[in-house]
């Protein structure tokens, strides 16, 4: 009997402006990179020992610079096509900390009126979306 193997768990965070801009990063063009070349929130693998919370928090300030201290879970979903499953949390900008690109191209707030200019994966477009519904309650 083959063992069972999990789908390795991914977290992200939406960082929204007062404005419903989200900040966005830009991956870089490598090789078997998911999402290579494309928008994405912030966010990445978890490490064995951390919670999901954690890792998204881990990895919105390695790739941003920018330090979340509560960010509140807005969906979670499996990606069979890439063996993830993706855990999404959204907060609200704090307008104070500076953010800059720790990991990828660049970093930038994106008008959400302005998201198709920016090639961005459509299950991110979707967290957007309910980031902002969520925000606005």
């Amino acid at each position: 009997m083959a063992p069972v193997v999990s789908p390795r768990l991914v977290a992200a965070v939406v960082v929204l402006r007062d404005d419903g801009a989200a900040l966005l990063q830009h991956r870089d063009e490598k090789p078997g990179l998911s999402h290579a070349g494309m928008w994405v929130i912030p966010g990445g693998h978890c490490e064995p020992v951390e919670t999901v919370e954690r890792c998204a928090r881990r990895e919105l300030l390695e790739e941003t610079g920018y330090d979340c201290e509560a960010p509140r879970f807005l969906m979670s979903v499996a990606r069979n096509d890439v063996d993830e499953h993706l855990v999404v949390y959204w907060t609200r900008y704090d307008g104070v900390q500076p953010v800059h690109c720790g990991e990828g191209q660049a970093v930038e707030f994106v008008d959400y009126a302005r998201r198709s200019a920016y090639a961005i994966p459509p299950i991110l477009v979707d967290a957007w979306e309910r980031a902002l519904a969520a925000a606005s309650h």
